[in-house]
């Protein structure tokens, strides 16, 4: 007897539908039911911030969702900065231009940490930036140049807001 419950939610925009056990975490269901697979799986107890996704416009942690909490939700992985012509988002340009990643892994979740500050706070200090990344980690980078990253992913995004 299965005990699967069936999940619909929208996901970077389209709305999908899948089933899972009750204690699939979410992170688990993107990825393997999804084939989501942008999504890292790090700690899985929510310290890293590797899984971070946007769940009803704030981060979560989908490691510590179980994918039923996701019912009815719209997510945004980091599959969906990406435009519709596969055009990268400001942020993931603005990473690339300033290293601000090494061996990628921790990426996803800084890419949405750093969209959830954008989105509130488009001018963020050193100090927001610090703060609004906290929950992040990264074993390779030292983190200077992630800051220089999301600074510049603040003014690519207020550019492109001045010119539209």
């Amino acid at each position: 007897m299965s005990t699967k419950k069936r999940i619909s939610l929208s996901v970077n925009g389209k709305l999908l539908e899948g089933e899972a056990e009750p204690r699939t975490s979410l992170a688990d269901f993107l990825r393997d039911d999804l084939a989501l697979i942008g999504t890292h799986i790090g700690c899985e107890h929510g310290v890293c911030g590797a899984c971070t996704i946007m769940m009803d416009g704030q981060a979560v942690r989908s490691c510590l969702t179980l994918a039923v909490q996701a019912e009815g939700t719209e997510l945004m992985t980091v599959e969906g900065l990406l435009d519709e012509n596969h055009q990268l988002h400001p942020i993931q340009e603005a990473f690339i231009e300033e290293h601000g990643l090494q061996c990628g892994f921790c990426t996803p979740g800084f890419l949405m940490s750093t969209f959830e500050l954008l989105e509130k706070n488009p001018s963020p200090s050193d100090d927001d930036i610090k703060e609004a990344l906290g929950g992040n980690l990264c074993r390779c980078t030292g983190y200077q140049s992630i800051i220089k990253s999301v600074r510049l992913a603040a003014q690519k995004l207020q550019s492109a807001n001045t010119a539209s």
